[in-house]
């Protein structure tokens, strides 16, 4: 058995105003594909301005998303090689 190390690098960046943060997340892969997503936190108007909370809350949706779409991704390459559909594992 190889072991191959393999390493990935998740880029997020972020906009933020008074009341809303949006998180743009991007991996790119080893074959070259990209992957992106978006993440959204609204700030209610009663809570104190904390930026870096609305960029905790984006991040994590974001990423959250990210992985939703890897998933997917690694799945529908599984069909296409084994010519049958796969079944993805919920958490």
């Amino acid at each position: 058995m190889t072991h191959t190390a393999v390493g990935w690098h998740v880029e997020l960046e972020f906009d933020e105003d008074d009341q809303r943060t949006r998180a743009a997340a991007l991996v790119r892969l080893p074959d070259r594909s990209e992957v992106r997503a978006h993440g959204y936190a609204k700030r209610h108007p009663s809570d104190s301005n904390q930026p870096r909370v609305g960029e905790e809350v984006a991040g994590a949706r974001a990423l959250n998303e990210l992985a939703m779409k890897l998933l997917t991704k690694a799945h529908d390459e599984i069909d296409e090689a084994s010519g049958r559909i796969s079944h993805p594992l919920t958490p």
